[in-house]
């Protein structure tokens, strides 16, 4: 990627001494969001890694003919695993999404936002934004592929665990922006790519609670992962603790967008 692609235009012009305040929410732009999104599919890399790996993965562990016979819930095990396949790919491209401002914290983009109206919780809608449009897409190539590889559930669980999968992504578009402005640009991804592996193991989405063992299992409940994992299954297989699952959502979510905003004001208050 070069500077110029991770450089998107500034949604709004400002003057100097222009104040933050008098600009309508606070600066967020469909435009900026379109720009940024645009920027993103043109990523080879970002496309191959949200949108083909969760895809893959299904195909290469979802679809034995096992797992097609097997009943989970009101569906088959193959339609477990893709469930579980969609949060891991919404969880990839939400992540991806919010970890490029790594990339313009490099490119000097950060400082530069310092002399525009645009505010950080506005900044952030953006990246968030992105990031879900992202996570959309990933979402509905894993839910088409599954369709026609075998996966059975009735309709409504079909929409409403997807859906579920999607909108819990949340999470992880604040994650991956806070860890954005912790790690250096040239190995963001490199990095959290395997973080977001092991906390998928760590949180019961590749390998289901009830064989990892009563430790684990209880362990498993403080990781992100297990908040999204349990919501957009439950629909499928009403495991798990429901309010338990949404405050794990909710809190991570909080601790990680309160963690971003506070490291995007450190890096423009430089200039």
């Amino acid at each position: 990627m070069t500077a110029t692609d991770a450089m998107p235009v500034s949604p709004t012009t400002s003057q100097p001494g222009r104040s933050r305040s008098g600009t309508a929410l606070g600066g967020f732009s469909w435009t900026f969001v379109r720009l940024e999104l645009r920027r993103m599919l043109r990523n080879r890399r970002t496309v191959i890694f949200t949108l083909v790996m969760p895809t893959v993965f299904f195909l290469l562990f979802g679809t034995d003919r096992g797992y097609r016979a097997d009943s989970a819930g009101n569906g088959n095990v193959t339609a477990y695993v893709l469930i579980s396949m969609a949060v891991y790919g919404a969880m990839l491209a939400t992540t991806s999404g919010g970890a490029s401002v790594s990339i313009e914290r490099a490119a000097g983009w950060s400082r530069q936002l310092r002399l525009t109206p645009l505010r950080p919780i506005a900044y952030i809608a953006v990246k968030v934004t992105v990031a879900m449009a992202m996570a959309l897409a990933s979402v509905l190539v894993v839910g088409l592929v599954g369709s026609f590889s075998g996966a059975e559930m009735p309709g409504d669980v079909w929409v409403l665990s997807l859906l579920l999968a999607w909108l819990c992504a949340v999470v992880f578009a604040a994650f991956g922006l806070f860890m954005g402005y912790l790690l250096p640009s040239e190995n963001v991804m490199q990095i959290l790519g395997p973080v977001l592996a092991m906390l998928s193991f760590a949180g019961g989405l590749f390998v289901p609670l009830d064989q990892m063992g009563a430790t684990f299992a209880s362990l498993a409940k403080i990781t992100p992962v297990y908040g999204v994992g349990v919501i957009a299954r439950y629909p499928l297989t009403h495991d798990g603790s429901l309010a338990v699952a949404v405050l794990n959502v909710l809190v991570w979510t909080t601790v990680f967008t309160v963690g971003a905003a506070w490291r995007f004001r450190r890096d423009t208050a430089r200039v």
